[in-house]
């Protein structure tokens, strides 16, 4: 009898944590999959970078860029290769929405002194991030505004 009463609590409390996201997350509470992201510079807010990439999210809120692309690179980022570091600080909810701070940096790999560095800073907002970039690097390579991101 109680072993019957047990293993119906415990199926029942099994559903009401799967219901409030325990259990299986499907990559909830994280940043993990694809995102493209569009930058853009004042005035008038027009569009300088875009780029695409798959991220993974590592212990400790280290990240790991696979697949990147320019799709809008201009001169500073005409040709790679591309070194992209990040790290993200989370919190969430048991829906999977997340929120925290944002931090990338994408640089050249010139044979040179001077590479030039994207550095992206923002808040990430469940599927969505959104800060500002700042550039430096080689003459003609340098500027800020803000971007977004968006998981798809």
């Amino acid at each position: 009898m109680y072993t019957k009463i047990g293993m119906v609590a415990m199926l029942a409390l099994g559903m009401t944590l799967a219901g409030c996201g325990y259990g299986s997350h499907n990559g909830n509470g994280n940043v993990n999959g694809n995102w493209t992201a569009t930058l853009i510079s004042p005035p008038g807010g027009t569009p300088v970078f875009a780029f695409s990439t798959m991220v993974t999210q590592g212990s400790g809120g280290t990240l790991t860029f696979t697949n990147f692309t320019f799709t809008t690179a201009g001169t500073c980022f005409a040709t790679g290769p591309f070194s992209e570091t990040g790290s993200v600080s989370l919190s969430g909810n048991y829906n999977g929405n997340v929120t925290g701070s944002f931090a990338t940096t994408i640089s050249t790999m010139f044979p040179v002194a001077t590479n030039n560095t994207l550095a992206l800073m923002g808040t990430v907002n469940g599927n969505t991030i959104a800060g500002t970039w700042t550039l430096t690097g080689d003459t003609g390579c340098s500027g800020s505004g803000t971007f977004t991101a968006t998981r798809t």
